[in-house]
């Protein structure tokens, strides 16, 4: 479906989308790419599992609020999971932590 560093599959009600490392200005376009190809496909629920993302600079913030926005006029509902300290630390910085769904982990997902 998408680029090798990115899994997509069927999950937790829904799609879920794993990227596997940091998500960079160079990683951004393809991280993109997947989530609308996964967003395309109507699911009810879009999961964006960042378990094994060890960083991500602002353009995959972009590319997530991108996405956010593109969820809410499919009513699709977008839940990120497994993120660590350091990815959660640029979120709650950046107070996206009160816009998007966030959840400990895959299994957290209702």
């Amino acid at each position: 479906m998408s680029e090798e560093w990115i899994a997509v599959s069927k999950g937790a009600g829904g799609i879920v989308v794993t990227p596997d490392g940091d998500i960079d200005m160079s990683r951004s376009p393809d991280f993109r790419g997947a989530l609308r190809q996964a967003n395309d496909t109507k699911p009810e629920r879009l999961v964006v599992n960042l378990e094994k993302v060890g960083y991500m600079d602002s353009s995959g913030l972009a590319t997530l609020v991108e996405c956010m926005r593109t969820t809410k006029q499919a009513s699709t509902e977008m839940i990120l999971c497994g993120m660590n300290e350091r990815v959660r630390a640029i979120f709650d910085i950046a107070r996206l932590d009160q816009f998007f769904t966030i959840v400990g982990s895959l299994d957290d997902v209702g």
